[in-house]
Order: C-alpha cells, then sequence, then structure tokens
C-alpha cells in the first residue's frame, strides 16, 4: 500500500489494556504508514517491567514522557525520566522498567513496522500480552520478536 498523509482521532485509535493500569494505545498503524512505521503510547504502572527480547525486523524508538524508566540494550544499562529518549536496533536484545513510583507514559516506534503488528494484533483479540499462552507465542514469532527471558531490570 502506498502511503498518504493521515491524521488518526483519538476516536480511531485502537487501544491494548494488558493488566490493570497498563494500556497501549495506537496512534500510527502500520498499513496506514504503507508498513514504514508503527506508534503507540504506553501508560505502565510502577514496576512494569517487559521480558528481555528482540525483534528481528525492526529497530524500536522509546521516548520518554513521564515517568522513570531503566533500558538495557545489549550490555548496556541507564536510567532517565522525562525527555529520555532509548535506541533498540533490531537484532539487540532488550528489556525496559518503569522504575519509578508513579505510571510512566512513552512513545515507542518501530521503523520498519514488522514488529508493531504484535500490539495491533493483540489489539484486536483484547488478549492480555502474555508469551506463555501459545496463540500469543505464535504472534509474537509471526512478527518478529523473540523473547529471550525474564526482566534483566
Amino acid at each position: 500500500m502506498e502511503p498518504k498523509g493521515f491524521v488518526t482521532l483519538p476516536s480511531q485509535q485502537l487501544i491494548l489494556n494488558n493488566t490493570p493500569g497498563r494500556t497501549c494505545t495506537i496512534k500510527v498503524q502500520t498499513e496506514q504508514s504503507g508498513e514504514s512505521v508503527m506508534v503507540f503510547e504506553e501508560v505502565a504502572p510502577p514496576g512494569t517491567a517487559t521480558t528481555l527480547h528482540l525483534h528481528h525486523n525492526s529497530d524500536e524508538v522509546a521516548c520518554i514522557l513521564s515517568g522513570e524508566f531503566s533500558f538495557k540494550i545489549g550490555d548496556h544499562v541507564c536510567t532517565g525520566g522525562t525527555g529520555t529518549s532509548a535506541f533498540m536496533p533490531r537484532g539487540i536484545p532488550h528489556a525496559w522498567k518503569n522504575i519509578g513510583t508513579e505510571p510512566g507514559r512513552a512513545i515507542f516506534i518501530y521503523t520498519p513496522a514488522q514488529a508493531g503488528k504484535l500490539f495491533e494484533a493483540l489489539a484486536r483479540l483484547q488478549r492480555p500480552f502474555s508469551p506463555n499462552d501459545p496463540e500469543i507465542a505464535q504472534l509474537f514469532k509471526r512478527h518478529g520478536w523473540e523473547i529471550l527471558g525474564p526482566s534483566p531490570l
């Protein structure tokens, strides 16, 4: 699909509710951008952490809007608050955690958009984000994710 300019209104955004207090609001869907980029905003309660994982087909960028997060990218660990950005290249193991005492907010961008299709699929299913569920594990694989282990943070 050839990408065209567009505006996505709040009422048109897909929302994924992972766990109580944790939401992902998809701002730019893969199909809208001709699969060049996918963007979502995540609200993460204190202590929320991702698994250690990597993406085979997409680079990931995180921009912290509020709160304090730690990132592990390869062997490097760094902590930052509002205004911090992190680049997580495809093929490099990474994880993040909200280490603050308040819910944190971040914008995540995948380019190309392949890895972001996972969030779109989960939003349509309205199922929790659990890589231990066989159907969800297959979605991870289909969209180029590899889970390497629990959070190292």
